[in-house]
């Protein structure tokens, strides 16, 4: 019986129930399947997210898939072969038909009549291009060829962390051999690409019959006649590899040498994260402002607490996927937990010498390995951080490229515990690894990115931005780029201002918290959140506030103390806290703080609230002056009559105003725009608009200024 018999007769028995999976989850659903019967194309796309979405069979964007099917030809009207295989960038997880390249079979195996060898094969890259069947289609990716040159109907191409422990270990040849009883083919490391594809073709010749074939150090490519049988057989060969695993850990010594130390409990893990995040972010931030990521999961904290982190981390990671988005190595910080890091001024003159040599061995690592066409080196701070104890921090140019560095080193942990068990890990030589991060094609794919958001890489925090101006002040900020706190004390409020932030700009965009600016506790609690969500905080928008209107013969001491405590005191407090994160950032920042036009004008019934805004605007210069010298910039804007969507005008405000003006609250929109020069509603957004204008790079040598956005209230013109 052949392996293509086996892997058929093994299918029909998982269809049955008879097999179940322990370390990947079957997601197959055959009345799904049936439903896309008759399209290879719409099966393939189904395959694909079944197999993205289960992350131990591969890495987020990593991996791909193909199919090849009979279509006509649009020239000749004739039946021929097109292989539809998963485009250049996209997620298997979330990939749509649009996501897939489609390409003529023969054309594409007829390159080799023009391949001049692998010192040339980044040209047939632009090759590719003339053997497109849709035009429509996604471009075409380097691991076109691998899929092309195998003769399967469909096929997979995964990185699953228990395969790739198996390939970059010392004795991986010989494992999979054996564990497989030659049915798994090997080809060595070599760099995707034609070439390689070649060699995957040249390994089935040599061994008909095999069922797939593991790369040196990268993934592994499974393959079946139908849909159902390739990912079948992906599954089959993936929880083969990982049952071995488990089978061996501590067999021959304790995982990772064993522990050398123990982790912090949870909450002090998470004070020392939030506390020492500021100050990776600004190391690492000495080139371009960075977004950070934390995590303390359980795979981070057993491998950075072991006997083997310091030989072990400075390898670096195997798969090209790996290593393409966690640098060379990480930096492991010259901490213990239970070291004392309240001093930010001493933990920094502690870890700047380990800084500044991690940026020499890269600069070393750079000017060893480069070619004399090599693109120019690139940021030298490290993208992973660890913290043995408390965790692991990422660094990069969003959240979700920092949170997903993380999650591809936690697949790094995984390989090299895997690889450790049952042999010895290997990581890629220096010179390989370089070749790899400082490919032409992928500096080329680096500089096809689009242009950075005027905000990307700030991380601001808005008081109040569950509704009215806050919330649109907020929402102006993630649509320029910026990571947003979603902050307010209406726990109900907040909610659904945090799903409809996540609906439109993405989970990596927001972070949500509850905040009473009165209240010191929630606001270190607040800041807390930021630096372990984004790594720190340098935009800070003091909106939250209240309005009283009344004579001063009716207010009472209560309602003056609430309008102090919450417009002043809470400017006051909440500016005390970011500012100490600013500092330890080291790179500046900006505050605005949302003052009113009745700091500079008197209206009628108004003492109280017109008092506390004209504090909260002399406070504003008072910082201005005192924290120029750490580049932090402090300016006002001054609102007026801003009522649509506002919370203020639900708590009396508006009944209190239109009897000052003795109007009827149905009036007071129209009497507000008519007493402007412009004869303008003022609405969140313009206010928001002159938050932007302050934090948005074009002001950055202003500090100490007040913006009126009041559509020409003259008795408020600043003098």
């Amino acid at each position: 019986m052949d392996v293509t018999t086996k892997v058929k007769e093994k299918a029909t028995s998982s269809k049955n129930g008879v097999d179940s999976f322990k370390h990947v989850s079957y997601l197959w659903d055959d009345a799904v399947a049936a439903s896309l019967a008759g399209d290879e194309v719409a099966l393939l796309v189904y395959r694909s997210n079944l197999l993205g979405a289960d992350l131990r069979l591969t890495n987020y964007g990593g991996g791909n898939t193909s199919c090849k099917a009979m279509a006509k030809d649009p020239l000749s009207g004739n039946e021929t072969e097109v292989m539809w295989v998963k485009g250049s960038g996209g997620d298997l997880g979330t990939m749509k038909r649009n996501g897939l390249a489609a390409l003529y079979v023969e054309r594409l195996r007829s390159l080799t009549n023009v391949y001049r060898g692998i010192q040339f094969e980044d040209e047939m890259v632009e090759l590719f291009n003339h053997c497109i069947y849709d035009l429509a289609s996604k471009a075409p990716s380097i691991d076109t060829p691998l899929h092309g040159f195998l003769p399967f109907k469909h096929i997979d191409h995964l990185h699953p962390d228990a395969a790739i422990a198996i390939a970059a270990a010392k004795d991986g040849k010989k494992i999979t051999k054996e564990l497989f009883d030659g049915t798994i083919g090997w080809v060595e490391w070599q760099k995707p690409g034609f070439d390689l594809g070649l060699k995957l073709r040249a390994c089935l010749e040599e061994n008909p019959g095999i069922r797939g074939i593991m790369l040196g150090s990268h993934g592994l490519f499974t393959w079946g006649d139908t849909a159902y049988e390739s990912y079948i057989n992906t599954l089959q060969v993936i929880e083969k590899c990982a049952q071995y695993l488990e089978d061996n850990y501590g067999k021959k010594r304790a995982i990772f040498g064993g522990q050398k130390l123990q982790s912090l409990p949870p909450v002090q893990r998470k004070e020392k994260a939030a506390s020492l995040a500021p100050i990776l972010r600004g190391f690492c931030s000495s080139q371009v402002k960075m977004i950070g990521h934390f995590t303390d999961d359980d795979r981070v904290l057993q491998f950075i607490n072991s006997n083997d982190l310091d030989k072990l981390a400075p390898l670096g990671t195997s798969c090209p996927d790996h290593f393409l988005r966690t640098k060379i190595s990480p930096l492991v910080l010259s901490l213990e937990p239970g070291d004392d890091i309240s001093d930010a001024k001493s933990i920094k003159e502690k870890l700047q010498p380990q800084f500044e040599a991690y940026r020499k061995m890269y600069a070393d690592y750079y000017n060893t390995c480069k070619h004399p066409n090599s693109p120019a080196i690139r940021d030298a701070n490290p993208v992973v951080i660890l913290y043995k104890g408390v965790g692991m921090f990422t660094f990069a140019k969003d959240k979700q490229t920092a949170r997903v560095a993380a999650e591809f080193y936690i697949n790094a942990i995984n390989v090299m515990r895997g690889a450790e068990a049952v042999s010895e890990y290997t990581s890629l030589p220096r010179q390989e690894a370089f070749n790899i991060e400082y490919w032409l094609l992928e500096e080329a794919k680096l500089q096809r990115m689009p242009k950075p958001k005027p905000l990307s890489g700030r991380v601001a925090l808005v008081t109040g931005s569950a509704g009215g101006i806050g919330k649109a002040i907020a929402k102006k900020f993630a649509e320029e780029g910026a990571c947003v706190v979603i902050n307010d004390i209406n726990e109900e409020r907040l909610d659904s201002t945090r799903e409809e932030f996540v609906k439109a700009y993405g989970k990596d965009v927001v972070s949500s918290t509850l905040l009473n600016v009165t209240d010191v506790s929630t606001i270190d609690s607040a800041m807390d959140d930021a630096a372990l969500a984004f790594g720190g905080v340098d935009i800070i928008i003091n909106n939250a506030g209240i309005s009283i209107s009344k004579s001063i013969a009716e207010h009472t001491i209560e309602e003056w103390d609430r309008l102090y405590d919450i417009l002043v005191k809470g400017q006051f407090l909440v500016s005390q806290k970011g500012v100490e994160i600013m500092r330890k950032q080291g790179f500046g920042g900006d505050i605005v703080n949302i003052v009113s036009k009745n700091a500079v004008v008197a209206g009628p019934n108004n003492p109280g609230y017109g008092s506390a805004k004209a504090a909260q605007a002399h406070l504003t210069r008072l910082m201005a002056a005192e924290l120029g010298a750490d580049k932090i910039r402090v300016n006002t804007v001054n609102p007026d009559a801003v009522i649509a969507d506002s919370n203020i005008w639900a708590g009396g405000w508006a009944e209190g105003r239109a009897k000052a003006y003795g109007i009827t609250v149905d009036e007071l929109p129209a009497y507000y725009a008519k007493r402007t020069l412009l004869n303008e509603i003022i609405l969140p957004d313009d206010i928001a608009n002159a938050c932007f204008a302050f934090v948005g790079g074009l002001l950055n040598k202003s500090t100490g200024n007040a913006l009126n956005v009041d559509g020409g209230v003259a008795m408020g013109f600043y003098r």
